[in-house]
């Protein structure tokens, strides 16, 4: 198993003052938004291939719990296999080691993920794409020791009624030519006059 790096999970007092900053300055879009128990989640990407390299949970909307952050600010450190077996293999392993205390198996619809933490208590996402696209936040479990035809169905299944669910090439493909598109415009207006 390869294990490519993904994005970062990160939580963030202010969402919209990082938003602004990671948009405006560095150039990232915003693909999704939505509420996870009461607080902001907000994802970003500069890339068509995925639907974000960054994640920011903002705090709970209760006056007094922007002080209620974590210790570690990084909420997980996210890395992506190729394919559903390569996840699955790794739940085994994962359950068989004594150092992992648990193992968090969700779904988002587009992805299908194991949380877990290293020995030190940093989290860790590893997972593979499944093959739809669904708007974001999404989450409910899924069983790693199902058969994988099973696991396709339920998830489809879950997630079927969802805002965006579709063929995940067909979100890839809109993503691709959103940028093109934004990255040509950028051009031509940062061309010199009369060129």
């Amino acid at each position: 198993m390869q294990l490519r790096w993904s994005h970062a999970f990160v939580h963030v007092r202010d969402v919209a003052a990082m938003v602004a900053f990671y948009t405006e300055v560095l150039g990232f879009e915003v693909t999704d938004r939505g509420d996870v128990g009461g607080r902001t989640a907000v994802f970003l990407s500069q890339v068509p291939t995925d639907h974000h390299q960054l994640a920011f949970l903002g705090p709970a909307a209760a006056a007094g719990e922007e002080q209620q952050l974590p210790a570690s600010r990084v909420g997980h450190f996210a890395f992506r296999v190729d394919a559903l077996a390569e996840v699955q293999a790794l739940h085994r392993r994962l359950q068989a080691d004594a150092r992992v205390e648990t193992v968090n198996p969700i779904t988002h619809g587009n992805a299908w993920s194991l949380y877990f933490a290293d020995p030190e208590g940093n989290g860790i996402e590893v997972f593979c794409d499944s093959p739809w696209h669904v708007r974001q936040p999404q989450g409910g479990a899924w069983d790693p020791a199902a058969a994988p035809d099973r696991i396709h169905e339920t998830t489809a299944a879950a997630f079927a009624d969802a805002p965006g669910f579709g063929p995940i090439e067909d979100y890839y493909a809109e993503r691709a030519s959103q940028l093109a598109g934004k990255r040509a415009s950028r051009g031509a207006t940062d061309s010199p006059a009369g060129s």
